[in-house]
């Protein structure tokens, strides 16, 4: 009778084993909404929205606002990290290094919106990034245009489409090799802004929104979309988030044509 139940536990524990192989994630990544600094009303909406993908695409996601989870061993569970309107210094010394030998293994990174409001002095991540914000005018409704469509997350957008944003201005490239994917049309909307200590005209015939590169054994994917909370929910905005997750978490997505 006990060898008949052992026999039972065994293949139970088996077929559990072989279901969970069956079912196991794509990947797992960290979603990190620190903040020292503007704390955007979306936040919220943004890690719904981050969590509804995890389920759509089948990924494991953990949230986190304390910046302990960056070191080498809890680190190396995860395939790539999204910043998700993260905003002023978040990580210590110990912290960055540690990001920074996590992107060097070969992972990667998304920045959303604020991302590139972030850790201005840390000068590997500003490059990681690609570029840092400056200023932006009152939110309007302005023309985007997809720019490269050999990136994933772009299929269903079309060539020019109206979109309403907080539209980030940016400075210099930081680093060479940014691809970018989305500008918007600064004859759209107007650009001007003046914040007393900050003022702008803004960025002229070529204004990045989205772009992506390869950086420092990693992978670095970066949209500017993001600031308006129901922007979370827009099917367009969703896919063009996961493309940029599936390409740094892979490797993969990218197009030859």
């Amino acid at each position: 009778m006990l060898n008949r139940i052992a026999l039972s536990l065994a293949f139970i524990c088996a077929l559990s084993l072989t279901c969970l192989s069956a079912h196991a994630q794509q990947f797992k990544v960290l979603l990190f909404t620190k903040t020292n600094g503007f704390h955007h009303q979306s936040i919220n909406e943004g890690v719904d929205a981050i969590r509804q993908l995890a389920v759509r695409h089948h990924f494991a996601v953990d949230w986190h606002e304390d910046a302990s989870i960056f070191s080498d061993e809890k680190l190396t569970q995860y395939q790539a990290i999204i910043f998700l309107l993260t905003t002023g210094d978040i990580l210590n010394d110990e912290q960055q290094a540690a990001m920074e030998r996590f992107i060097r293994s070969g992972k990667g990174f998304v920045g959303i919106h604020s991302a590139s409001d972030t850790e201005y002095d840390w000068e590997w991540y500003t490059k990681m990034v690609g570029r840092t914000f400056h200023i932006h005018p009152e939110i309007q409704t302005a023309e985007l245009s997809v720019t490269d469509r050999k990136f994933p997350g772009l299929e269903r957008m079309p060539d020019r489409f109206w979109w309403t944003d907080e539209w980030y201005e940016f400075g210099a490239e930081r680093t060479k090799g940014l691809n970018y994917i989305l500008t918007v049309d600064e004859q759209t909307f107007n650009p001007a802004a003046d914040w007393g200590s900050k003022k702008s005209e803004g960025m002229g015939k070529f204004h990045p929104i989205a772009w992506y590169h390869n950086y420092d054994g990693g992978r670095a994917f970066y949209t500017a979309l993001g600031h308006v909370p129901a922007t979370y929910s827009d099917t367009l905005f969703l896919e063009h988030i996961y493309g940029g997750l599936y390409w740094a978490a892979t490797g993969k997505g990218l197009r030859k044509k």
